[in-house]
C-alpha cells in the first residue's frame, strides 16, 4: 500500500517510544520489521534529554500509564549512530520530533532532512514533559505555527500526531491542513494518573502520564473518525491508533477512515502480535472481495443508510 507516498509491505506502524530506536524487537525471536509498513522511532529533541524521574511506566487495568519523559541521545546523535545501523530496505523510517519551541521544532526538521530517513512525525501533543508537548497540541495556532515551521524546512512527508486532551480535534485538523501537513497520527495517549494509598503519593515521578492500551480505544476511534471528517476532503491520510491489539481493532479503523493503523502497547506484551493483525486483515479482504486496504477505508455507513449502502 501507499501512504504519503511511501511505499509500505503492511498497513501496521509501530509506534513510537514502542521499538526505541527501531532496534528492540529486532532482537525477539520471530519478530520481523516486515511486518510493519513502517516504525516510529523514539521521540527525539535536539539535545540528549534524561527523561522524568521513576516510576515511569506503571500497569492500568486493560492498558499502561508512561511518563518516560522523551529520554533520547539528541538528533544529532540519532542521525550520526542510530539511522545507519536501520535496514531501509526492511520497512520505512519515520523520526518522530519533540520540542519545548517552535524554533526547536524547525531545527530538528532541518537537520533530519538531510538524512536518510523516510518521514518526520511532529509530536505537538506529549502529555507527560513539563514544557512543549501537550501544551502546543491543545491550541489550534500554536499547532499550526509548529507544523509551518517544519513545513519550511523540508520536503519529506510530515505527519502531524494530534492529542485527544483539546476540546475541538476537528478545528486543529483544519488549521494543520492549512499550515502543510501530509498526513495525521491520531490519536496520543490520554492523560491519567495513579496513586500509592499507602504512601497517599503519586505513583508516577512525574505525577501525570500518558494513557495507552485497549481502555482508550473508543475514545481513538471517534476521535480519529471526526479528524477524518475533515482530512478526507484534502485527500490527507491519517495513522489510527489507540488501543489495537487484534485485526478486528484495526478494521474499525480503516472502515472509520484511517488509511493505515499504528501498534505500541499491545507489542509490550505479545511483540509477535503484528503478523497475528495482518493475517487477520488479509482474512477479511479475502472474505469481502476486497483486493486492497485502500477499498476499506472510509466505509462506515450510516445506521440509517439503505440496504444498498451509501457512506457518511
Amino acid at each position: 500500500m501507499e501512504f504519503c507516498g511511501m511505499r509500505f509491505n503492511t498497513p501496521l506502524v509501530l509506534l513510537s517510544g514502542c521499538v526505541g530506536f527501531g532496534e528492540e524487537y529486532t532482537r525477539v525471536n520471530g519478530f520481523s520489521n516486515r511486518d510493519a509498513g513502517a516504525v516510529c522511532l523514539k521521540g527525539t529533541t535536539l539535545k540528549a534529554r534524561l527523561g522524568n524521574a521513576p516510576h515511569r511506566v506503571w500497569e492500568t487495568p486493560m492498558g499502561m500509564l508512561n511518563a518516560i519523559g522523551l529520554q533520547n541521545p539528541g538528533t544529532e546523535y540519532v542521525i550520526r549512530n542510530i539511522l545507519p545501523t536501520l535496514d531501509f530496505s526492511e520497512t520505512r523510517f519515520i523520526a518522530n520530533l519533540s520540542g519545548s519551541t517552535v524554533e526547536e521544532y524547525a531545527e530538528i526538521t532541518r537537520l533530519f532532512d538531510d538524512s536518510p530517513i523516510d518521514a518526520m512525525e511532529i509530536n505537538i501533543s506529549c502529555p507527560n514533559v513539563k514544557e512543549g508537548g501537550v501544551a502546543f497540541g491543545n491550541d489550534p495556532d500554536m499547532s499550526a505555527r509548529v507544523v509551518a515551521a517544519c513545513r519550511a524546512q523540508t520536503r519529506k512527508p510530515l505527519i502531524t500526531k494530534l492529542s485527544p486532551n483539546q476540546t475541538d480535534i476537528a478545528e486543529n485538523a483544519r488549521r494543520c491542513i492549512e499550515a502543510g501537513t501530509d498526513a495525521f497520527a491520531v490519536i496520543n495517549t490520554l492523560m491519567g494518573m495513579a496513586v500509592d494509598i499507602e504512601r497517599r503519593t503519586p505513583v508516577l515521578g512525574n505525577v501525570q502520564g500518558g494513557l495507552s492500551g485497549p481502555a482508550i480505544k473508543p475514545i481513538a476511534l471517534l476521535k480519529m473518525h471526526q479528524v477524518y471528517q475533515v482530512a478526507k476532503k484534502h485527500n490527507i491520510p491519517i495513522i489510527g491508533q489507540g488501543g489495537i491489539t487484534t485485526a478486528e481493532d484495526a478494521l474499525e479503523f480503516m472502515i472509520a477512515g484511517a488509511s493505515a493503523v499504528g501498534v505500541g502497547t499491545a507489542l509490550f506484551y505479545d511483540p509477535l502480535v503484528c503478523a497475528k493483525i495482518n493475517a487477520g486483515i488479509v482474512a477479511y479482504l479475502k472474505r469481502h472481495g476486497m483486493s486492497s486496504v485502500a477499498q476499506l477505508v472510509g466505509t462506515l455507513k450510516s445506521n440509517h443508510d439503505t440496504p444498498d449502502g451509501g457512506s457518511i
